[in-house]
This record gives structure tokens, sequence and C-alpha cells, in this order.
């Protein structure tokens, strides 16, 4: 069945609180940067079995590492890319070591998920992130000047020949996310994570069975008429799922509610059901409620527990009596 999860910080805060009170006993870690009792990188074994440690200690189970050393100079082909390469090795090694079962990167170059703008106002006046590719028509290029696609087909498939062979032998299942928007190029940089097609390409570039998919359905419903459809398709090359909405196309978007976008969450999750999905979903990039910080835009405490409780409905709706109390 599949599992709820929820992103939660390195170190410590109250939000492991709030979301171990909504029942979520799953987390999906990241690498800590800040460790102050650093004698190596954030990658290491022993950094990496602190915030382990730190996550068991409060009772929950580190089922996905979702952030990355630098891969700048990776995905761009650069000199001292083989560096980076080394480290990510280096990073898959140390999960397997720590039975740590998947890794989740992208191949944005440059630009990481983006959005023009991050106060939009919707139900109840609560606070949303969204992207007009309109506005971003005349700003410049980025000092990496003009990258095209194939650039960066090639580079990934230079990073895959070099990564996969390393996840194989750590059993450390490589989770691709989707750009985010699922556009190319923005600001001279090509971007090839953005269709149904090129993910198909992508798993038939380095074919293994760690070699898979971030399916984050907020871009995924941004690229295909029928969701679900496509979950069931990618089937068991889905290893990892973020859950969340928007309304628009492309071009132009707003995130929005998981009750309120476009996409058809039961039917969705019924399609994980029927695909036997048993890993880790997470709520992602969530309004801003009143009364929270919109700081972090796309991840305040309060929208995601509202999240978590509208999730665990339909996992209950579709699962039955099958799913968690």
């Amino acid at each position: 069945m599949i599992q709820i999860a929820e992103m939660l910080p390195p170190v410590y805060s109250t939000l492991w609180d709030l979301v171990a009170q909504c029942g979520v006993t799953q987390a999906v870690g990241a690498l800590d940067f800040a460790d102050h009792y650093r004698a190596a990188p954030p990658w290491s074994y022993t950094s990496l079995l602190r915030v382990k440690n730190a996550y068991e200690d409060r009772g929950f189970k580190l089922a996905v590492i979702e952030s990355r050393p630098p891969l700048t100079k990776a995905k761009l082909g650069l000199p001292g890319r083989d560096e980076e390469i080394d480290a990510v090795c280096e990073l898959l090694d140390n999960m397997g070591r720590l039975g740590i079962p998947v890794w989740c990167y992208e191949w944005m170059p440059v630009l990481n998920w983006m959005r023009t703008s991050t106060t939009i106002r919707s139900r109840g006046g609560a606070l949303v992130t969204g992207y007009d590719h309109s506005q971003m028509l005349d700003a410049p290029v980025t000092a990496y000047g003009e990258v095209s696609e194939e650039q960066l087909w090639e580079n990934l498939h230079y990073f895959l020949e070099r990564v996969i062979p390393v996840a194989e032998s750590a059993r450390v299942k490589l989770a691709m996310h989707p750009d985010d928007p699922p556009l190319s190029p923005i600001r001279g940089l090509g971007r090839i994570m953005r269709s149904v097609d090129n993910f198909q390409r992508l798993l038939d570039l380095v074919p293994s069975e760690m070699n898979g998919i971030a399916l984050c359905q907020g871009n995924f419903t941004l690229m295909t008429d029928d969701l679900p459809a496509t979950i069931r398709h990618f089937a068991d090359k889905i290893f990892f799922v973020h859950m969340r909405d928007v309304a628009g196309n492309p071009q132009q978007f707003e995130e929005t509610f998981h009750d309120a976008g476009q996409t058809d969450m039961v039917a969705c999750m019924r399609a994980y059901r029927d695909i036997a999905f048993d890993g880790v979903l997470r709520p992602d990039h969530v309004p801003t409620m009143a009364g929270d910080s919109n700081d972090q835009a796309g991840y305040s405490a309060i929208g995601r527990l509202f999240a978590i409780g509208y999730i665990k409905g339909i996992r209950e709706a579709v699962y039955g009596d099958s799913a968690p109390g």
C-alpha cells in the first residue's frame, strides 16, 4: 500500500511533532549542509548516519533522501563534473550502507523549480505560487549562456553510466523529478524532463531496475490529459510520488489546495493501488494559510497538515479497510 510521508528538515523542528500527530511515520529527508559535527561532506557516512538517527529517534523511518550534492557542472558538462559525480556515487554507496532506499534528484540546469509569483491569493485568501511564462520571455540568459536540450541528454547519459552501477550495487533507487515548470528553454537553458515521452527516453537511456521516476503530480498533470493512465504506464518505474495539484497549463498555472485543482486525485490514488505501488508519497507545494508564514512559499506548516488529512481521507476511500487507521 502507498505510504504517506512528509518532507522534514534534517534538524528537529515542531513540524516533526505536527506531522507525527497526524499519523505520519515516514520521513523524506535532506542532507544536513549545516552539520556542526562535520569533518566530512554532508553525503558522508557519518553525516548521513546522524541524520538517519535523528529521524528514527523521533519515530520516523527515513524512506527517501530528497537533496543533492552540487550538480551544475555535471548537468552542463563542465570541467569538474567528474568530482561532482564522485560525490553522488559516495552518497549512493552510503545510502545503501544505511538502508535508505530512494534518492530523488533532478536535471534542471542552474535554475531549479521556478515561479514568477509567490503571493497569488487563492481560496479564503491563502497564498499560492504561480508561473507565467510570458513574464519570462524578456528575461536575460544566465551566465551559462545557451544550453541545448541535446547537451543535457548527453550529459545525463554520461552521469547515469557512472552512477547506475553504484546504485545497483547499493540497491538504491534513482527517482528523477520532472522539470518545474515543464517548459524549455527558460532563460536560454534547455530543460529535458518535461514530457511523458522524455521520461520514457530517460528509462531507455540506461536501462536498470534502479533507474526510475519521482512522479510529481503537479508537473505530470501539465504534461498529460490522463494522469491515471500515465501512472499505470510507468507502473513499477515509479519510485516516489509528490502529490500536489495546479490549475492552468505549462505556460501559465497556479498551485492549488489539494482538493481544488484540475487533477482527479481519487483516480490517481486508484491507479497507485492498481499498480501495487508500495513506496511513499508526500504532499508538496501547499498554500500558505492564515496565521502561517510565507517565508518558504509552498512549504507552510498548516497547509501541510490540511494536505495530509485530505490524502489520508482519499487513501482510506480507495484502499478501504486495509488503510491504516
